[in-house]
């Protein structure tokens, strides 16, 4: 990827947008410049014996804003992971859990190593070697600091993670709730694994349900027919392709990974890309699609809706007014700069920003977190006392239709309706509602004060609007 020399770096970008909002804001100085701040990082770094030798990893936990507690965010395993990078990870976390209303301050964290050069068994040993630091520190724990997956690491890394902690708290009977994104037998919830895939698709879905907003991008109409641009077949971009393809009948006509990007106009059959990814480590050799070697170019396509969905920055300056999707939507961290935003706003483009298009995987988490504190299953309680009550008013009606009126339910109703609400469904509504109401929030703010033209503004307001209010009661 290549990028203009005069790129602002990721965390310039996180604080340039940062000021351009608190600029519109009538806040004191001292305050907006203790929202801004990262509160702490720490470094550690450790030794871990393996192929006959002691190998030093350096890891960083990075707590943006403690205003809330505990402080949530992801840790990443990649090469190239820095402070600056982690701190502004840690604070976009702390905007975003703002926004999306889920009590939690921000944090970050990340190990400097690319997990593909070690085997499972040396994956172990590294990571809890890095979570007993953590945790020894009390920057993993559940209440204070509860990290989730990010990039490069997954539900068997936070199933390591919660059993480290178990190991050094023996005592402590919420322990599971020290980190999310576990898997379902390890105390994990139904749906985290979709999450932040399954966020964009709502976030998306909610701005479609505005006829004025949809035109502000030069659109019409709804997702289905919907031309979608995807770079990142990760875990993200999957889900979130996979949904919008599948369910909303949107055509995914480009597909970005590592080694290119691949083409067709007709629509690409996303579950058949992953699984020729997953046997083949890319996308070159795909049958039924064009291939570009730099898939970069596949960012510049024609489409009506662009989703970067993997690293920061492959948006800028360089590359930004060639662009021409006129609605992106942000399911990575921090994908278009400063510089690009700037570039793309004046060309008419609507950015749906990262903060809120990728809330889904943090929303869950909150699911996750309470479901581990209260130590039972979301509708296990209330399921069959639902359908219960819904098969009574279905007797009633057939009874009435057997003494001869004209009422008729038909078996596929019947079956839905009877149907009572389990964990993944409920899960599923309480993010359908967040997304809903964080799009109404900042949707508020971009049309009724003439000084906001975009949802990136209008966000960063909300956002940092709730989190002064938190520090203003806590008597700062």
């Amino acid at each position: 990827m290549t990028t203009a020399t005069n790129e602002p770096s990721f965390r310039e970008s996180v604080d340039m947008m940062f000021n351009r909002a608190v600029a519109l804001m009538d806040l004191p100085p001292g305050l907006v410049e203790k929202i801004r701040v990262c509160n702490a990082t720490y470094t550690v770094r450790f030794g871990v014996r393996m192929r006959g030798d002691i190998h030093t990893f350096t890891g960083y936990r990075a707590v943006h804003s403690e205003h809330m507690e505990p402080v949530k965010g992801g840790i990443r395993y990649a090469g190239n992971v820095n402070q600056n990078e982690v701190e502004a990870l840690a604070a976009l976390m702390t905007y975003k859990c703002a926004l999306v209303e889920t009590p939690f301050g921000g944090s970050k964290g990340g190990l400097a190593i690319d997990p593909r050069d070690y085997n499972e068994e040396e994956l172990e040993r590294i990571t809890r070697r890095f979570a007993y630091e953590l945790i020894k520190r009390d920057l993993i724990h559940p209440s204070q600091n509860v990290p989730a997956p990010d990039m490069g690491t997954g539900a068997r890394e936070m199933a390591w993670i919660a059993d480290q902690y178990k190991r050094m708290n023996t005592t402590d009977i919420n322990a599971r709730a020290c980190v999310t994104g576990k898997p379902l037998n390890g105390g994990g919830i139904a749906g985290r694994v979709e999450a932040t895939g399954r966020g964009v698709q709502y976030a998306l879905k909610e701005f479609f349900r505005y006829k004025e907003d949809v035109a502000k991008a030069g659109l019409s109409g709804k997702l289905d027919g919907k031309r979608v641009v995807v770079q990142g077949l990760g875990n993200v971009g999957y889900h979130a392709a996979k949904f919008l393809s599948e369910e909303d009948g949107s055509i995914v006509t480009c597909i970005i990974e590592r080694d290119g990007a691949i083409m067709n106009a007709q629509g690409l059959n996303v579950e058949d890309v992953s699984a020729h990814i997953r046997a083949n480590g890319g996308v070159k050799g795909f049958p039924g699609a064009d291939y570009v070697e730099d898939g970069a170019k596949g960012l510049e396509e024609e489409c009506d809706i662009l989703i970067p969905a993997a690293l920061e920055g492959v948006i800028n300056m360089e590359n930004a007014a060639r662009i021409k999707a006129p609605l992106i939507i942000e399911a990575a961290n921090g994908p278009v700069t400063a510089g690009a935003d700037e570039v793309l706003r004046a060309k008419g483009c609507v950015i749906i920003p990262d903060m809120y298009a990728n809330a889904g995987g943090v929303t869950v988490s909150y699911f996750e977190w309470v479901k581990n504190l209260s130590h039972i299953r979301f509708g296990r309680m209330e399921r069959r006392q639902e359908e219960a009550r819904h098969e009574l008013l279905v007797d009633e009606l057939e009874k009435m239709s057997a003494q001869g009126s004209n009422i008729t339910l038909s078996d596929t109703f019947k079956k839905k309706y009877l149907h009572g609400a389990g964990e993944l469904e409920l899960v599923r509504s309480g993010l359908d509602d967040t997304m809903r109401e964080a799009y109404q929030s900042m949707q508020a703010i971009w049309h009724e004060r003439d000084d906001v033209n975009d949802l990136r503004t209008a966000a960063y307001l909300v956002s940092i609007g709730r989190v002064a209010s938190s520090y203003v009661s806590m008597g700062l």
